[in-house]
């Protein structure tokens, strides 16, 4: 599991990206580049990292699920995640 510290660090930097967005999209639409260097360095969506929404795991995240990938195979067997089946062949 991540820090606590280093997760609750990336829920604050999503929390400044949903702030700035419209003020960032009407800025980039107006061609205003010098207000939007004045603007939060971390209030770009770029600078965001996915991270598991269980463990805070950085690598090996699943976009479509949310989880990384260690949960997903442990969740997957248990049979908790819908429509998820162990292939055989």
């Amino acid at each position: 599991m991540a820090k606590l510290s280093i997760i609750a660090r990336d829920k604050k930097k999503e929390e400044l990206v949903k702030r700035y967005a419209a003020k960032r999209k009407a800025l980039k639409e107006a061609g205003n580049w010098e207000a939007l260097d004045k603007l939060p360095r971390s209030s770009s969506p770029v600078r965001l990292r996915s991270r598991c929404k269980l463990t805070g795991r950085p690598r090996g995240y699943m976009s479509k699920f949310g989880i990384c990938r260690n949960q997903f195979r442990q969740l997957a067997s248990e049979g908790k995640i819908p429509g998820v089946t162990k292939s055989s062949w």
